[in-house]
């Protein structure tokens, strides 16, 4: 089953799904591979596998300092792969892989995408790469029927919002606001509007993120997109209080 079809089935049975985020080879490769099985069965319904990069333009400082934590500790993009083959295998649920370009560039959007398929990555996530000059990934992304995941912004006119629903697929990632990850969201300012135009440029599955960390934000959202993405706030909670307070923190979501 595709991601958009994935999405769409489960969605038949929950009113909104939830996505996290972790950084792979943060703290370690082996706590990697725990807090992965922690969060699938606190409930979660896909995930994101961050492979660490030196200059992680869209991210702020929780998930800027757990990528340089991991390659401080000796992170590769080999060691990352071999990880989420391993969690792929383990883990039924979609997985999907958030990078930045340079990676994918230096090691060819084709063989890159060949590995991913090979690994039973769903689609990716690379904010730096624009739709305008994405013809080569997006090419090596659906000839191996992978998903290349992109980005609505607030300030994303109508048709932007068009030119990037037809470059894309699997789900549109809707940012709450402009800036990096991990700042703080105001959900219970209106931005019913911006989903509502989000949603009428594509019938493809919407997410929203950047922001948010509490029920309170899930239920701000629900009934406009299909998916909400938690990153910062599950790494700053397993930062404080380990593998149990993740537990906790993602049942009080679902």
């Amino acid at each position: 089953m595709n991601l958009e079809n994935y999405i769409k089935a489960r969605r038949q049975q929950k009113d909104i799904l939830l996505m996290t985020h972790i950084v792979l080879g943060y703290p370690s490769f082996d706590d990697s591979l725990r807090l992965v099985e922690t969060m699938v069965k606190a409930g979660v319904d896909l995930m994101e596998l961050q492979i660490p990069f030196s200059e992680p333009m869209a991210d702020g400082p929780v998930i800027m300092k757990a990528s340089q934590e991991s390659l401080e500790n000796g992170a590769t993009l080999e060691r990352c792969f071999e990880t989420a083959e391993k969690i792929c295998s383990e883990f039924d649920i979609p997985f999907l892989f958030m990078s930045y370009c340079n990676i994918l560039h230096k090691y060819g959007f084709q063989p890159f995408a060949e590995k991913m398929k090979a690994i039973g990555i769903k689609g990716s996530i690379v904010p730096d790469i624009p739709p305008e000059d994405a013809q080569d990934y997006t090419a090596a992304m659906k000839q191996q029927q992978l998903d290349p995941i992109f980005l609505f912004a607030p300030n994303s006119s109508d048709a932007r919002m068009k030119t990037i629903e037809k470059t894309g697929s699997g789900f549109i990632y809707c940012v709450a606001r402009t800036g990096v990850t991990g700042s703080n969201t105001d959900f219970s300012e209106d931005i019913s509007d911006y989903l509502r135009r989000s949603r009428a440029a594509t019938d493809l599955p919407l997410a929203v993120g950047f922001g948010i960390k509490e029920k309170a934000d899930i239920d701000a959202v629900k009934g406009f997109v299909d998916i909400a993405i938690i990153g910062t706030e599950s790494i700053r909670v397993m930062d404080a209080s380990g593998l149990e307070g993740v537990d906790r923190f993602i049942r009080s979501l679902a």
